[in-house]
């Protein structure tokens, strides 16, 4: 009878490791921006709970941090490292895994790891390269100038003998054409996935420019923030102020993620002429959240559409006619701010 319950005491542990371990990744999952100590402490806490924990509750891990933005990469290379029957939907869709826990993921495992991360939608041109150079290195054929003499004798009894395959006499015209398709996945690739820092042929704002306008948040001089700014953007001052009177900060927010701001001045300047956005939210400010929901390629095209409207009404030859009603504007922008800061 004591036997008995001895086997009942099995289940009902590893059941309760697998409670722990989703309870682990639920927290984790509930964590919108986790700081480095908070990544270390489910470092430290996923692989021994992972390992004692059952089949099904791994795969229900694994799956659940497959769609988490954010892993540390450690977490993210031991998942990788499991049977691909674990691993298969997190190489495949998990956006937090790292080009070189990838490739190194893609050197040491087999053909189905491989196959799992061809399948993922956004390849970098990095990736493609390694898993391209991998492949020709599995299909090599062997040197033909090595001597079937007495010296491959001892070499053929040491290792097992695989039959080569016959040499396909389309073998070169198919070399060509895996070349060519590599080189249009690579072009397509580095088209799609531009490169947050690769600003060439974009408007992007100099250091002096973005020092000014900081400075000049943090005064709270609206004035002089919207000359900055039209200058930054070789407009009309007339845009700048109209951007600037969005007082949501969507507008500014668009318009210093296309210039290519640094992350924080920018939430920094969206705080100090906005203060609403300063409130916290989720353990960030609203200004924080605004700008990490903006797309740069959507913010790009939106404000060079409004570069090009602004061309086609604001006329220079009549610049002259229209100071007036440019100087009655010049205050609108400074008073609408200040109404903000005494909310």
């Amino acid at each position: 009878m004591r036997d008995r319950f001895r086997d009942l005491e099995g289940p009902m542990a590893i059941r309760k490791k697998d409670v722990v371990l989703m309870a682990t990744v639920s927290s984790f999952e509930g964590l919108a921006h986790p700081t480095r100590s908070e990544l270390r402490q489910f470092a430290e806490l996923f692989t021994p709970l992972f390992q004692a924990s059952s089949e099904e509750a791994r795969r229900q891990a694994v799956a659940a941090l497959s769609q988490c933005i954010v892993i540390p990469q450690a977490v993210a290379l031991f998942i990788g490292n499991q049977p691909i029957s674990v691993a298969a939907p997190f190489l495949t869709a998990s956006q937090a895994i790292s080009d070189d826990t990838l490739i190194m993921i893609a050197r040491t495992q087999g053909t189905a790891h491989i196959r799992a991360i061809v399948s993922r939608d956004n390849l970098s041109p990095k990736v493609i390269d390694a898993l391209v150079a991998l492949r020709q290195a599995t299909a090599r054929p062997a040197p033909a100038e090595l001597p079937a003499t007495e010296t491959a004798a001892p070499i053929a009894a040491a290792v097992p003998v695989i039959e080569e395959p016959a040499v396909d006499p389309d073998f070169a015209e198919r070399l060509a054409n895996e070349e060519a398709m590599r080189q249009k996945i690579r072009g397509l690739a580095s088209h799609l996935g531009r490169k947050d820092d690769d600003r060439l042929g974009l408007r992007t704002i100099s250091d002096i420019q973005e020092a000014l306008l900081v400075r000049f948040a943090r005064s709270r001089e609206a004035s002089h923030f919207a000359s900055t700014l039209a200058d930054t953007l070789s407009a009309s001052r007339w845009l700048a102020e109209r951007i600037m009177l969005d007082l949501s900060g969507q507008q500014l927010a668009t318009t210093l993620m296309s210039l290519g701001m640094g992350f924080l001045d920018a939430v920094f300047v969206l705080e100090k002429l906005y203060p609403h956005l300063a409130e916290p939210q989720h353990s960030v400010t609203r200004a924080w959240m605004v700008l990490d929901a903006l797309d740069a390629e959507e913010c790009h095209e939106r404000v060079e559409a409004w570069r090009r409207a602004d061309s086609y009404t604001y006329m220079p030859e009549r610049e002259g006619q229209a100071e007036p009603a440019v100087a009655e504007r010049k205050v609108s922008p400074v008073r609408e701010l200040k109404t903000v800061g005494r909310r």
